[in-house]
């Protein structure tokens, strides 16, 4: 049994048995304000969070954290305890049940609580809410795998796993955080779909529909996925193709997609499938062949990625490197959740014991690192989008401004995730902006390639900066405009 050996931060108000969390402050200063509100209060070891039921008291520290303790026991023995969560987030179970049932209530529903513990997970792992007319789990760790075909909805912590095709499959999956405010956690509902990132909401933003559990996001990925497709043709008549051969085409079209959103669970499955199929001949049946052909190299190519990617994990976890292995997590559990050897296994259970035996400011470091890092891809993105917009102007004008300097702000919060490429971009309108809106010359556009390029200000025998479209990437030279015009 693994026991948390950090400080207890966590308590329960009143009483052993209370399901009423509290969070003791680090701050020697904000426990003194504590101290000051609670003072007619008790603090128990609570049986609900694992503990032994002992009244607990409060440590003031100035050079270190602040921390619950247990009081001594009579014969002044060192008191034995066998909770193994001491950390700030050792209540959230709790803190779910509160947040649930006030929200729940609010909606004319009386909701029961369970806090499931299937598979010896210790208590806390997961918490099971039912009430009339639904029912949700919530996996605040990966003590226990979700069940995706029953009738109780999975909502899941943010370490746990969730592979690519469930995702596709189910449209979206629901995560839930708890962030601290002050002596309590506040819960927030995170909507998760392939290829789009978390939004996150309050949880009083939320509904519980036909659907389930339902966020802002919901509704916008599922008008998304009702809205008609437009026909693209309309032929007078299609030619009937025999089964076999349409059998084939959509195995192909399957088998592109998989690549695509890089299943390596769909391809394997769509290879098999081929390999199964009857009835085609001729140049169709070299095409299937072909296509088996390549997608088994790339499947060679995606496992000897993997085992980079399990390599770079195992070295973080040894370097004692949190926020990479943070980083690596989220990658192993995004690309690599299914069909482990029993080497992944390990490797990725050392890294899971290691996160989760850091202590409570080196957490919120990374965490803090981690949000740093989404801003900066948010903004990376702006940029792109931006520099897209701005790809049909030549020249800085008045008109421009508002974009060109949002295009400024998020180039500098965006930092080393944009290419050469956007960056020599992002400088070419950084010069245009200080420059200022310049008089339009009175030159015959014949006459331009005597002068610096007007779209990218490269001057004469220089590498233009902003080639677009089929001929990207290529040399464009200013004296042809081959890139420019």
């Amino acid at each position: 049994m693994r026991t948390d050996r950090r400080r207890i931060q966590t308590a329960v108000l009143g009483g052993a048995d209370s399901d009423e969390p509290l969070m003791l402050p680090m701050e020697a200063i904000e426990l003194d304000a504590f101290r000051r509100s609670h003072e007619d209060d008790t603090f128990w070891c609570g049986t609900l969070l694992g503990g032994c039921g002992g009244q607990l008291t409060t440590k003031l520290y100035t050079d270190r954290a602040c921390h619950f303790a247990h009081h001594p026991d009579p014969d002044g023995l060192p008191h034995v305890c066998g909770r193994r969560s001491h950390g700030v987030d050792s209540a959230d179970h709790l803190y779910v049940r509160s947040a649930a049932a006030a929200w729940l209530a609010g909606r004319g529903e009386q909701a029961t609580f369970e806090y499931t513990r299937t598979e010896g997970a210790p208590i806390g792992s997961v918490v099971d809410v039912r009430w009339r007319h639904g029912a949700l789990r919530v996996h605040l760790d990966q003590a226990v795998a979700p069940v995706w075909d029953d009738d109780v909805e999975p909502v899941l912590g943010t370490m746990v796993p969730v592979d690519r095709d469930t995702l596709i499959r189910r449209w979206y999956v629901h995560r839930i955080r708890l962030d601290s405010v002050g002596t309590a956690r506040h819960v927030q509902i995170g909507t998760e779909a392939f290829a789009r990132p978390i939004e996150w909401f309050a949880l009083d933003k939320c509904e519980m529909t036909e659907r389930g559990l339902s966020t802002p996001a919901v509704e916008k990925i599922v008008q998304a996925r009702n809205a008609p497709r437009p026909s693209l043709w309309s032929p007078g008549k299609a030619r009937k193709v025999p089964e076999p051969e349409a059998r084939a085409q959509a195995l192909l079209r399957r088998l592109v997609y998989a690549r695509r959103i890089e299943s390596v669970s769909l391809v394997k499955q769509v290879c098999g499938e081929i390999e199964d199929l009857t009835g085609v001949e001729g140049e169709l049946q070299e095409q299937l062949e072909a296509a088996v052909r390549h997608a088994r190299i790339w499947l060679v190519e995606q496992n000897e990625e993997r085992g980079k990617l399990f390599d770079k994990l195992k070295r973080a976890v040894a370097e004692q490197k949190p926020g990479r292995v943070r980083r690596l997590l989220i990658r192993v559990n995004a690309t690599a959740a299914e069909d482990r050897t029993d080497a992944e296994s390990a490797v990725y259970e050392r890294a899971i014991t290691y996160f989760e035996s850091l202590d409570d400011l080196t957490r919120d470091a990374v965490e803090a690192e981690a949000d740093t890092e989404k801003e900066a891809q948010k903004a990376a993105a702006s940029v792109r989008s931006a520099l897209h917009r701005l790809r049909g102007y030549d020249a800085y004008t008045f008109n421009l401004r508002p974009q060109v300097e949002d295009l400024l702000r998020s180039a500098a919060s965006a930092g080393e995730l944009l290419t050469r490429g956007e960056a020599r971009r992002v400088e070419v309108w950084k010069k245009r902006a200080a420059l200022g809106p310049q008089e339009q010359l009175g030159v015959a556009r014949r006459y331009w390639i005597q002068r610096s390029c007007p779209r990218c200000n490269a001057e004469q025998g220089k590498d233009c900066v902003l080639v677009e479209g089929p001929a990207a990437g290529s040399r464009a030279r200013t004296a042809t405009m081959s890139g420019c015009s």
